[in-house]
């Protein structure tokens, strides 16, 4: 699972605390259960029920945010 493929499955309150948070490289257990239940893939988790974000998915946040940054602007 990416966050590039999940992305538009994700609800808007897990979509903002991915924007809110973007460089957070492990997902609270509590976000990570949100998104396995969202998810159409199988979403790996460690022992904790957190989930680690690769480069990939840090990227894909970050161009979200400079995305929504962008949409904002006059």
């Amino acid at each position: 699972m990416t966050l590039k493929d999940e992305w538009d499955r994700l609800d808007s309150e897990t979509r903002k605390w991915f924007l809110d948070n973007p460089g957070c490289v492990m997902v609270p257990r509590t976000v990570a259960a949100r998104i396995k239940q969202n998810s159409a893939g199988h979403i790996d988790v460690d022992g904790h029920g957190q989930m680690i974000l690769s480069r990939e998915d840090l990227d894909v946040i970050r161009e979200k945010g400079t995305g929504m940054a962008a949409d904002k602007a006059p």
